[in-house]
Formats: structure tokens, sequence, C-alpha cells
């Protein structure tokens, strides 16, 4: 049996309520688990917003879409590019703000790796 990476790890805790993690609403993070690419990612909730990232460690890639909004209300949710650059889609379900999600995402993206952004291969300055 393969180990768990980080990634996995942090969805099944986040989606089992683990304490220990944070949490988002659960059907924006239901809807999210379910698509495969957003899967393979590191989700990040936060103010009743959840980010996907390229790695697993702080500083976060923070150059791809996510979702704000809260399922369990009247507030639908809204798909949001990388930084607030831009609203992609509003009053959509989870679902359909993940389907969103993923059809905005790089053809390079996924899956995330352990560590730090930019990647150790990168030649950022």
């Amino acid at each position: 049996m393969t180990e768990e990476t980080t990634v996995e790890r942090t969805w099944r805790r986040m989606l089992e309520g683990d304490p220990k993690v944070r949490r988002g609403d659960q059907g924006v993070m239901e809807a999210a688990y379910a698509e495969p690419r957003l899967r393979a990612l590191f989700p990040f909730p936060s103010h009743g917003s959840l980010s996907f990232h390229r790695n697993t460690q702080y500083p976060w890639s923070n150059d791809l879409p996510f979702i704000s909004g809260n399922a369990h209300t009247d507030t639908r949710c809204t798909v949001h590019g990388p930084r607030y650059s831009s609203v992609l889609g509003e009053g959509l379900t989870p679902k359909e703000a993940a389907a969103l999600v993923v059809a905005n995402l790089p053809l390079d993206c996924g899956p995330a790796f352990d560590g730090t952004w930019p990647p150790p291969d990168s030649h950022a300055d």
C-alpha cells in the first residue's frame, strides 16, 4: 500500500471534518473533490473561499482560480480569477463552480508538489 501524499491527507482530513485542519463549506469541498484535476491540487479553505495551489507549503502559488461563497445559505458560489483578478462566474452551484475552475486551469497545472512556491526547478529571480 502506498503512503498518502500531503494533498491526499489534507483533502481526506478536511472532508472528514478533522478539527485540526482548516475546513470550509462542505458542499463546495465535496464538489471540488469530485473533480480529479482539483483533487490533485492542494486545497486551502479560508475566509469563505476555497483556493487551490500547485504546492503544499507557504508561500502558495496563488495563480489559480478559486471558489467563494457558501452553498448552505442563499448565497451561491462565485469563481474568481487568481488573486481576485476577475469574476469568471457568479450565482453558481458548488458543482458548477468546481467545473468552471477546472475549465480555467492552466494546461500545465497539477498535480501539486510538496514544497514552497516557486518550484525548485524554476528559474524565478
